[in-house]
């Protein structure tokens, strides 16, 4: 399987097709409290998407920032790129998608950003923590849990 991806620009194809994604993932029922993206929860980002023979079969997108205060464990004035979001289609997990959209984006920002930050919500905790922390090399920072009683 050939995966290509690109940055791409934020216009209305594109935006469309990231919409269908995000209603697929919506649909899914995998991440707490997720809704489908709307246009302008896209405007402002950077955007990558995965093709497979120009087909769009994944995206991530996000946005850099200058941190203005310190939050642990990362200094006041670090730039980062956060990850608002990274989604594969199900018929692609696990055959190298998602690591090929992070891979990309740190090769991009690598001379221009000190961090790679996201949050996640997922209801499948363990596939998270080994794709970003065993796969992707990323360091554990917070987390917040809940049991309904």
């Amino acid at each position: 399987m050939k995966i290509e991806v690109k940055k791409c620009e934020l216009n209305n194809s594109n935006i469309n097709a990231v919409i269908k994604l995000s209603e697929k993932w919506e649909s899914e029922d995998l991440t707490y409290g997720y809704c489908a993206n709307e246009k302008s929860d896209l405007i402002g980002n950077d955007l990558f998407l995965a093709y497979l023979n120009d087909k769009i079969i994944g995206c991530l997108f996000g946005k850099c920032s200058v941190l203005n205060e310190t939050i642990t464990p990362i200094d006041k004035g670090a730039k980062c790129f956060e990850i608002n979001e990274i989604y594969v289609k199900e018929i692609y997990r696990s055959q190298g998608v998602g690591k090929a959209l992070f891979e990309y984006t740190e090769n991009y920002y690598k001379q221009n950003v000190d961090y790679i930050t996201l949050s996640t919500a997922t209801k499948n905790y363990k596939s998270i923590l080994h794709f970003y922390i065993e796969k992707m090399d990323m360091s554990f920072w917070s987390a917040k849990l809940f049991k309904k009683i």
